[in-house]
């Protein structure tokens, strides 16, 4: 029997007060005796999302990849990704969620969790094997973060930041995601940019020339630089994400395959499906009859 629509879950949560949290921190095992049936399909979510295991097995999958569970990964998801787990033991580890706006009266800069690469939405950059020499020292922020907002998370709101923070930059600095280089300094910063300006604008402009033209380089450099660090062109790229998209909006059963090709821009529908189908292999009816009917 087909579902609606894929869930989109949200993260606030009611402190004893009856003030409202926009976080939420967890011991995994705990969380999924409480959630697992419900988050076992398909799902979307309105807010950050990161867990770590600390031992386990079967699979997670992010954005139509799947990815095995293995002890010190963790993983990060930015808001409107789909997700989805597959466990086959007993897993545990930690779960936090915060909302998307958390850090907005904590940060002058409201865009800061850009700089990380496994916040980018994109689901090879979101996974993360922890090197064994940072495992304890992850924990312990897991375990400080637990006792930070179990205690007074109001009161407690700007240690929960900057703990979280600590978190980011620890990661960010000792793992190297899987598919990507190693990303330094200006070439860093250049591709961050492009991927930034393709989520903001792939509805649209659909050519290398233009995210050349706002990044102030020529097309050849931004190809290159797309070809060293990624293996991919930069219009592979766009294509990449307009995909992504196009995935994203067939597992919501509300909206027709003729919805969906207009509001990604595409002239006609017979266009979108071609296209969709030239890459995937599959029409988008077939993609979201496997997705949403089980």
């Amino acid at each position: 029997m087909a579902r609606a629509t894929i869930p989109v879950y949200d993260v606030c949560t009611i402190d004893k007060n009856g003030q409202p949290l926009h976080l939420m921190v967890e011991d995994f095992a705990g969380y999924l005796d409480k959630h697992y049936q419900a988050r076992h399909h398909p799902h979307r979510h309105a807010f950050y999302h990161l867990v770590m295991f600390t031992k386990g097995s079967g699979s997670h999958t992010i954005d139509f990849v799947k990815f095995d569970v293995q002890p010190f990964q963790i993983y990060f998801m930015a808001p409107g990704q789909v997700h989805s787990w597959d466990f086959k033991s007993r897993t545990d580890g930690y779960i936090i969620h915060f909302a998307a706006d958390f850090f907005r009266s904590f940060l002058l800069n409201p865009n800061y969790l850009d700089q990380f690469s496994f916040f980018s939405g994109n689901s090879q950059q979101s996974v993360c094997q922890l090197p064994a020499y940072i495992h304890a020292e992850v924990t312990e922020l897991f375990e400080r973060l637990l006792r930070e907002a179990n205690q007074h998370p109001q009161l407690n709101i700007d240690m929960i930041c900057l703990r979280l923070l600590e978190l980011f930059i620890t990661v960010e600095r000792h793992t190297t995601r899987p598919g990507t280089a190693a990303l330094t300094g200006h070439t860093s910063m250049q591709l961050r940019n492009f991927q930034q300006l393709i989520n903001q604008y792939f509805r649209t402009k659909r050519l290398p020339k233009d995210y050349a033209a706002m990044l102030y380089i020529t097309p050849n450099h931004l190809n290159a630089l797309c070809r060293e660090l990624l293996g991919k062109t930069a219009g592979d790229v766009i294509r990449d994400r307009i995909l992504l998209e196009a995935k994203r909006l067939l597992t919501n059963a509300d909206m027709s395959i003729l919805e969906i090709a207009y509001d990604l821009n595409f002239k006609d529908n017979s266009y979108f499906t071609r296209f969709f189908r030239n890459y995937e292999g599959i029409t988008p009816e077939e993609f979201r009859k496997k997705f949403i009917t089980q």
